[in-house]
């Protein structure tokens, strides 16, 4: 496995949460990865042979339909830190028999990549977790071709309401200092916070949309499987193992009361298209 030393603080925790909460990732409850790694793709009407760059690629959620989008003759390449969800995505492409699509582990804030080499960069759920997003998102615009465009998909307010307030409320209850410690999702969850955002880092020509979403769970018992699949799992791993099983049955005993699952899965799309002189 690759050394985490190499990466910095923010880009090594962030390996270490979602490489832990792979596990989960292929599960019934966390197929919002999906769906919304497609819905992006799917908004930028890729051409066959679009070379691509998938930063903070995770599982391949949005890696694999813009490989299927560019096709045989495009290039697809995904960059995370979470070795573990890399080789989800590998596993997959092959699968899929995508020989065009290259997974790669690195720090996605720092490619070391060539500028304008990219069609299109894509990312999706990621830019939060980047200590400086200015300095990110200029990063991603650096590797935009002329005329290509930038994609970034963020969540919108209320992510997960109402399991997650819930769920912070269990939290409180076993280990008041673990509360919110680690929930990045919430810093940018506007279009308008994105576009001030892109605009720092001298992206131009912004478009964001805000899309009201639902997630949909069979039961209340499979926000766990939510809660272990995605950045909660910052906070159950950093807690004893009493302490995990007594915030379980906390947080699925308030969402079985209240018959919890329907979820807000509220997101952000924004592009920005390089002009071509």
């Amino acid at each position: 496995m690759a050394d985490e030393q190499a990466l910095g603080d923010d880009a090594g925790r962030a390996s270490r949460v979602y490489g832990a909460a792979a596990d989960h990732y292929n599960l019934a409850a966390l197929s919002f990865w999906d769906r919304f790694g497609s819905a992006t793709v799917g908004r930028l009407r890729l051409p066959a042979g679009a070379n691509v760059l998938d930063l903070c690629c995770g599982a391949g959620a949005s890696a694999i339909p813009a490989a299927r989008a560019a096709g045989p003759t495009g290039s697809v390449l995904g960059i995370d830190v979470a070795e573990p969800l890399l080789r989800l995505a590998r596993a997959r492409a092959e699968r899929e028999g995508l020989p065009g699509l290259e997974f790669r582990y690195g720090d996605a804030t720092e490619t070391g990549l060539r500028s304008g080499r990219f069609d299109a960069v894509l990312c999706v759920f990621g830019i939060f977790f980047a200590r400086d997003m200015r300095a990110f998102a200029s990063e991603m615009w650096r590797l935009v071709r002329p005329g290509g465009v930038l994609a970034v998909t963020t969540w919108g307010p209320g992510f997960m309401e109402p399991a997650n307030s819930h769920f912070w409320a269990s939290v409180g209850e076993i280990e008041p200092s673990l509360v919110r410690s680690f929930n990045p999702w919430d810093q940018i969850t506007t279009p308008q916070a994105l576009t001030d955002l892109l605009a720092t880092a001298q992206v131009t020509g912004t478009e964001a949309e805000a899309v009201a979403a639902e997630h949909h769970v069979d039961n209340p018992d499979m926000f766990w499987d939510i809660v272990l699949g995605s950045g909660y799992r910052a906070t159950t791993d950093a807690l004893t193992a009493d302490q995990l099983d007594r915030l379980r049955e906390a947080t699925l005993a308030r969402l079985r009361a209240l018959h919890i699952t329907t979820l807000q899965a509220n997101v952000v799309f924004a592009t920005a298209r390089r002009p071509r002189s």
